[in-house]
């Protein structure tokens, strides 16, 4: 179930990646010889309007295959467009990858979840803490933050973790049952224990309930967290600097492990990942690295920068592909260090 599950996944997040290039290209007059799904033989394939659409043995990725991709030579080629075409067909498949998510969130917050609610009560401040500095107390309760709800321990942290280096705003009713506002600026890098802001949090009146959210508001709080993840994606990649931290780093078996343990949490969560992946994969691909989408632009932004002369297309076909086979070398390092974590009995997900 869990590799089922994994591959459909997967290949609807190609299959919308892909789909983004194809029609664009297609409205730009590109000539598309084949759209596909999957590498390596091909098990089958229909032709359309010039195109053939092809499933193939390897369900770990997809391309589409259009005419002079560096050769602006041939009839049709996608070399031959203007930049301005280039950069819109290129840039297709992340963008599409950027729209889904919202509509993965909006399906995920739609649908009936259990969700957990309680009061978030501060147990202790350390000393010399943000939160100390700010005037939090033991025992208060956190209300809201930066003018959200709390509605568990889980929305705390999630808060704190768009806004390292950054004021947060928190509404506190004190034992006193006052209510205040206070800032408070998280740290990147806080002493062991303490936490960003220097407080042990716990909870009074926990319930778990069924939630579902009406549609007209499923779709604007899915483009919200589509845009905080985002958000968090910069702040971790800032704090691998910050921090001295190594990224960690997963290929397909380890997503497929993840999938496994997000499912046993029901298809909301297994939607909400998939919005996750949907984002890696528009990052990933807008990366300047040669072979993918955003090696191309950077040769389409190079040609740009040298008003309109370009490199040669065999140098650039050159480039990319060593930077796929590259690429394809670090995919099976990581992989086998997928396998000996599994072996090892290890999780990604604590």
């Amino acid at each position: 179930m869990t590799i089922l599950i994994f591959l459909l996944m997967l290949a609807v997040l190609i299959l919308v990646h892909e789909a983004g290039h194809f029609a664009v290209a297609k409205a730009s007059k590109v000539t598309v010889k084949e759209f596909g799904l999957g590498f390596g033989p091909r098990i089958v394939g229909i032709t359309r309007g010039g195109t053939l659409y092809s499933l193939n043995l390897v369900p770990l990725g997809g391309f589409v295959k259009m005419v002079g991709e560096e050769d602006p030579s041939e009839p049709g080629s996608l070399a031959s467009k203007p930049l301005g075409i280039r950069a819109l067909v290129l840039g297709a498949g992340g963008l599409m990858n950027v729209v889904l998510p919202i509509i993965l969130i909006a399906a995920s917050l739609m649908l009936p979840h259990q969700a957990l609610t309680e009061s978030v009560i501060i147990n202790e401040v350390a000393a010399g803490s943000p939160a100390q500095r700010a005037g939090l107390q033991a025992g208060d309760t956190i209300l809201s933050m930066d003018g959200h709800a709390v509605e568990n321990r889980g929305e705390v942290a999630y808060r704190i973790a768009l806004r390292f280096g950054s004021d947060v705003k928190l509404t506190l009713k004190g034992v006193d049952n006052r209510t205040r506002t206070v800032e408070v600026v998280p740290r990147w890098n806080p002493p062991p224990g303490q936490g960003p802001i220097g407080i042990t949090l716990g909870a009074g009146d926990s319930k778990i309930g069924t939630v579902s959210t009406p549609v007209w508001k499923a779709f604007p709080e899915g483009a919200r967290i589509t845009w905080e993840t985002f958000v968090l994606f910069k702040n971790e990649i800032e704090g691998w600097f910050i921090r001295r931290t190594a990224p960690q780093l997963s290929g397909p078996v380890g997503i497929a492990q993840v999938t496994g343990e997000v499912a046993r949490a029901g298809i909301s969560p297994v939607l909400r990942f998939a919005a996750l992946l949907s984002l890696n994969l528009a990052i990933f691909n807008f990366l300047p690295l040669p072979a993918l989408d955003g090696g191309r632009l950077a040769f389409v932004a190079l040609e740009w920068v040298r008003r309109g002369i370009r490199i040669s297309p065999r140098k650039e076909g050159l480039v990319h592909l060593i930077g796929f086979i590259v690429l394809l070398a670090i995919m099976a390092v990581v992989t086998y260090l997928d396998i000996a974590r599994i072996i090892a009995g290890q999780r990604l997900i604590p």
